[in-house]
């Protein structure tokens, strides 16, 4: 036996086992050599499960999926859409109804109605005097011409011209009081006015405009819904992917620990080795270059497990400084292949949200149409109502309130636009065949993704099995350079190599099984298949 290899013995009895893996990587990679020691790291994650208990609140995948959609902002709000939505359509049923307004008011108004004009007023004022004068005009000209006739003598005219003025003021007088009384009657007392009303519309025909703003109120409650599933499913893809990242780093942590104290442990013993002169100055300080990449490793592990806990409390709606672990996180990964589901592209066109909504957003754009081309077309509608006013204007103006009932019929025919009409009926149609083209494309494009994701989750599988082949030889191939450096037939750079290729292989593993589960999630969300019930 050679003096080194002396040395590599003793420096691996002072520990046991010191270039071998820890059991927990052993452990996790399945390595079925060590399964004996299994119980070992289940008790020490057991007792830093009850030492952090207090501490942490533990989260399963249905408990992350649960909070995110309770706390999701977006989430409630497309419910709150929904909502309104549901709302809308309601309204829109009232639109068949018969609609009733109530209108009153009153008005004070500077002059009255009137209706005589100033002439008439002054005729009337003026009656007995005009009357007068016309009748003591008329009678002393008749007068005259009798008594030039010699049908009454001089005297006797006389006589009668002093009975007539006698009489004149009486006849005066009454006239003007009877012109007065008249006048009077005519007068209004309108300048307190009071008016109330009451007015039911029927409609009848409306152009279509009514049938078709139900059927836009009933398919935009129908894309609201469509709305909040896919929110759904998208909340509970980013909460999938966002909680088996936080496995995966939880893993790899483990596993740079692992590979730190590995090559911590290495560079002890080749420092003693250095001491005993069986080794060199230059093996030391390669052996120390790798315990500083595997702390860097550790370091960048570390800050990424908690970016990736952040980002999962903002998803469950947690504050991000919450202390949280994940119920997978010490539980061991399955190193088997998951089963391909059928992807059937016909289901997928059938169950995704997307098309349907891209559906909803055609038929409304079709109604939007008909809805535009019923502003152009005749309209009738049944009317109805009361109207009272005080003072009454269907008995002479009295001062009391009195109404009259009204019926009749409203019909509105548009004659002349200018071809706005047209227009714009054209300018729906051309929107309807947009919408039509992006629904093709939609279909197209999900075709597309049923066969990418069903060979994703092929492909992930393959990797899988590939990654525990490439563990169990790593673990082989680790082995026999710690056997060999201890024979000191191999050197430490040997040794080194073997110790990150384990450590490549056993990453890759902790990838392949975490790409397993994302693209199957993958692969139901692209087949528009319920991702939580």
């Amino acid at each position: 036996m050679t003096g080194a290899q002396a040395a590599r013995q003793r420096a691996s009895h002072t520990d046991s086992a010191p270039y071998m893996l820890a059991p927990l990587p052993f452990e996790h990679c399945g390595h079925k050599k060590y399964k004996k020691m299994k119980h070992v790291p289940l008790l020490i994650m057991l007792a830093c499960a009850i030492s952090r208990a207090d501490a942490q609140q533990v989260l399963s995948l249905d408990s992350c999926r649960a909070m995110a959609l309770r706390n999701n902002k977006q989430l409630a709000i497309a419910a709150l859409k929904q909502d309104v939505a549901r709302d809308a359509r309601k309204a829109a049923r009232t639109k068949y109804l018969p609609h009733v307004d109530v209108l009153g008011g009153y008005e004070f108004t500077s002059r009255e109605v009137s209706i005589l004009n100033d002439r008439q007023k002054g005729a009337l004022g003026s009656l007995g005097t005009n009357a007068a004068g016309q009748l003591g005009s008329t009678m002393s000209d008749v007068i005259s011409e009798m008594a030039g006739q010699g049908i009454i003598t001089s005297q006797t005219a006389e006589a009668l011209g002093n009975i007539a003025q006698g009489i004149m003021p009486g006849i005066e007088e009454a006239g003007n009081n009877m012109g007065k009384t008249i006048r009077d009657a005519f007068k209004t007392d309108t300048r307190n006015f009071f008016a109330a009303s009451i007015m039911l519309t029927q409609p009848i025909y409306m152009g279509g405009s009514i049938i078709a703003a139900n059927k836009i109120a009933d398919i935009s409650e129908e894309l609201a819904a469509n709305s909040l599933h896919s929110r759904k499913q998208d909340i509970i893809y980013d909460v999938d992917n966002a909680y088996w990242t936080v496995v995966s780093l939880k893993h790899k942590q483990k596993l740079a620990t692992s590979y730190y104290n590995l090559v911590k442990k290495l560079s002890g013993d080749v420092g003693k080795m250095i001491k005993e002169g069986v080794a060199t100055r230059a093996d030391g300080l390669r052996v120390d270059v790798k315990v500083n990449e595997a702390e860097m490793q550790l370091t960048q592990v570390d800050n990424g497990l908690s970016l990736a806990k952040m980002l999962l409390c903002q998803l469950c709606g947690l504050q991000i400084s919450d202390k949280v672990a994940l119920e997978d996180e010490n539980k061991d990964m399955v190193s088997a292949a998951a089963d391909i589901p059928v992807a059937s592209v016909d289901d997928a066109m059938e169950n995704r949200t997307e098309l349907k909504m891209l559906q909803n957003a055609v038929d409304i754009s079709k109604q939007s149409t008909k809805l535009v081309r019923a502003a152009y077309l005749p309209q009738v509608a049944l009317t109805g109502g009361y109207l009272i006013t005080n003072p009454s204007l269907y008995n002479g103006f009295e001062r009391k309130f009195s109404g009259v009932w009204n019926i009749g019929v409203m019909v509105r025919i548009p004659v002349w636009n200018w071809f706005e009409g047209t227009y714009k009926i054209r300018a729906g149609k051309t929107a309807t065949s947009i919408a039509m083209l992006e629904l093709d494309e939609a279909r197209e494009k999900i075709e597309l993704q049923v066969n990418q994701s069903s060979f994703k989750v092929a492909e992930a599988n393959k990797k899988l099995a590939m990654a525990c082949k490439n563990v169990e030889r790593a673990e082989e191939n680790l082995r026999c350079a710690n056997l060999g450096f201890k024979e000191g037939v191999m050197d430490v750079t040997d040794v080194m190599a073997a110790q990150t290729a384990w450590l490549q292989a056993c990453s890759q593993k902790i990838d392949a099984d975490i790409d397993v589960k994302l693209t199957q999630t993958n692969l139901k969300k692209v087949l528009g298949e319920e991702l939580y019930q």
